[in-house]
């Protein structure tokens, strides 16, 4: 189920998370309750996949775990990216190698502007040392794509952001890092919807400049779904995927809730 057909050279997944489990990392070594149970899920090429889940699903404890935030601790399972398990590399060798996650709550950095990041990002991930000029340059597309002003990047990383601003920085990011899979974790978070169709439009221009980049998209929402059509939307409940489908599953989620997916989990 997938809108973008792959040719026999595409068909290894770029993407490939096999019954993972995970969970909180204690300091004290205390035993901490699994949040991830045995998650399963293959993303192709150019795919775009949607998670949906009530809180407390293990949502953004996923996205997480795929970055390695040593914030978690993966209990059993593997995640591989073009087919080679990264659970041994630290954040920095995962983003290097082409994942990237645009945070739900995305953190200031005082002191550091935004193209001073995106300079020391584009080194990290392609080896690229653009000067600042050719970086304003390349940038200066996005922020017009994406309806920001061209002092945006002199700006401190997220400081003093809206919400909007804040969530088009990390699509402006996406765009110039040019990662091979990019996770959404609650992108539509906190957006009117007039700021949720100006992310929408910037993702969907990432998506034609790069037609092979997959993304996941973790979301409670339908409308940006409406926006971003997935190939598969994917409901995920107590740390596991219950069920996959076509757009007609998150229009049922809408009309009915979780609840007998809840009852369907526990049974």
């Amino acid at each position: 189920m997938t809108g973008m057909s792959q040719s026999p050279e595409t068909t290894v997944p770029l993407l490939e998370i096999s019954e993972l489990r995970a969970r909180p990392h204690n300091d004290a070594g205390e035993t901490t309750d699994e949040i991830l149970r045995g998650l399963n899920l293959t993303v192709l090429p150019g795919e775009v996949h949607a998670i949906m889940g009530p809180n407390g699903s293990g949502k953004s404890t996923l996205g997480n775990t795929l970055l390695g935030s040593p914030e978690y601790e993966v209990t059993g399972g593997d995640i591989k990216l073009l087919g080679r398990s990264v659970l041994e590399d630290s954040p920095d060798e995962r983003a290097r190698a082409g994942m990237f996650l645009a945070f739900q709550y995305p953190q200031e950095i005082q002191g550091v502007s935004v193209i001073q990041f995106l300079r020391q990002a584009l080194s990290a991930r392609k080896g690229i040392d653009l000067s600042v000029l050719e970086l304003r340059l390349a940038a200066m597309e996005w922020m017009q794509r994406l309806g920001m002003d061209s002092s945006f990047v002199d700006r401190y990383l997220n400081e003093g952001f809206s919400g909007g601003e804040k969530k088009r920085n990390e699509i402006m990011q996406m765009a110039l890092l040019e990662p091979e899979i990019a996770i959404l974790d609650e992108t539509d978070s906190g957006l009117d919807i007039d700021a949720l169709r100006i992310v929408a439009s910037g993702i969907r221009e990432v998506r034609t400049d790069r037609p092979s980049m997959s993304i996941v998209m973790i979301t409670h929402y339908q409308r940006l779904l409406d926006e971003i059509q997935p190939d598969v939307v994917h409901i995920m409940v107590d740390g596991r995927i219950v069920e996959s489908g076509g757009l007609e599953l998150a229009e049922k989620l809408e009309r009915d809730g979780y609840e007998a997916l809840r009852s369907q989990s526990r049974a």
